[in-house]
């Protein structure tokens, strides 16, 4: 009997440790994803999905990087640094070359109101901007979504005469009267509105679909660790859900783990009006078609602007800078 129990704990002992190396081995081979991106309200369902856990169900963890220099999160995902970026499309094309390969994986939204251009009350339409001074942060998305503007009226950058600045910036000094017309984005477009100062001349909700946050991923990353991909792209479907069907408890959420300007819950809610979240149907509307969809005909868009301003560093197409795969699974 002695025997016979020396054997059974012997048996268990033995079990009890294969587990526990099992354990280990499965801990040590949990997936991890490093993303950096600025404060922005589109960016919410990334912190929704870390914070309410949807992407640990998929083996993932998560680490958002709060960075607010676009060019200081590319160089950190450049050097290995980071994993990824969340950022818009034009952005990212600025920084795509043959040595530093991402691919968008998953669209998060697109601003619809989010972004606007602050001009003079008499102002009646972008093609009365010919000649004026214009604040806007040269190689972001106001200059892209501005110079679309101007193209629409008839009009190029050389009609106006731009100051560089940021958005924040272009934004207070349109409020301080030091120049007549600003491109910028929230809170700066509700602020002015409340203070009765000139008028919000255009808003993205003019132009659907033209400035679209993503997630990009180093493509040795998407090579290596497709099963971490699938789980991102399936935790954010599952955020995307419960902002529908949740929208207080989501801003709650997501004012919490954004931070900064969007803080409180009902400033996020009033800003999560200026974008549409996109989910699982949307992003599948949105990268069908290849070069002939929608991501296809914006990254030829974001060619021609950046292209024309040499600040591409080689020609982008849709099969250079996006990664669908995991869409569908």
């Amino acid at each position: 009997m002695t025997t016979t129990i020396s054997k059974f704990r012997r048996a268990a002992l033995a079990a009890g440790i294969a587990l526990s190396a099992l354990s280990v081995s499965l801990h040590a081979e949990a997936g991890s994803l490093k993303l950096g991106m600025t404060t922005w309200v589109g960016y919410g369902p990334l912190f929704l999905a870390r914070d309410m856990g949807y992407f640990k169900e998929g083996g993932l963890d998560v680490s958002l990087e709060i960075i607010e220099e676009a060019s200081m999160y590319m160089a950190a995902v450049a050097a290995g640094e980071l994993d990824g970026s969340a950022s818009t499309i034009d952005e990212i094309m600025k920084y795509r070359s043959k040595d530093v390969c991402f691919k968008s994986v998953y669209a998060l939204d697109d601003s619809h109101g989010g972004d606007g251009v602050l001009a003079p009350s008499g102002v009646k339409s972008v093609a009365d901007l010919k000649g004026m001074e214009v604040g806007l942060n040269e190689g972001s998305v106001s200059q892209f979504w501005f110079n679309i503007l101007l193209k629409q009226a008839g009009l190029s950058q050389a009609d106006v005469k731009v100051t560089n600045m940021t958005a924040d910036d272009a934004a207070a000094a349109f409020m301080a009267d030091r120049i007549p017309v600003a491109v910028t984005w929230e809170p700066h477009l509700t602020l002015a509105k409340k203070e009765n100062k000139g008028q919000v001349l255009i808003d993205s909700s003019k132009t659907p679909g033209l400035i679209v946050d993503v997630v990009a991923l180093n493509c040795d990353y998407i090579t290596k660790n497709p099963g971490d991909v699938e789980a991102l792209v399936k935790g954010l479907y599952k955020a995307n859900e419960f902002i529908k069907e949740n929208p207080e408890k989501a801003y709650e959420v997501m004012a919490k783990g954004v931070g900064g300007w969007l803080k409180d819950p009902k400033d996020f809610a009033s800003s999560a009006a200026g974008v549409n979240f996109y989910g699982k149907e949307r992003n599948a509307e949105f990268f069908a078609g290849g070069e002939s969809g929608e991501a296809g005909k914006l990254i030829k868009l974001g060619g021609d602007v950046w292209g024309g301003f040499g600040k591409l560093k080689m020609d982008i197409k849709y099969d250079d800078l996006v990664d669908p795969s995991f869409l569908a699974k």
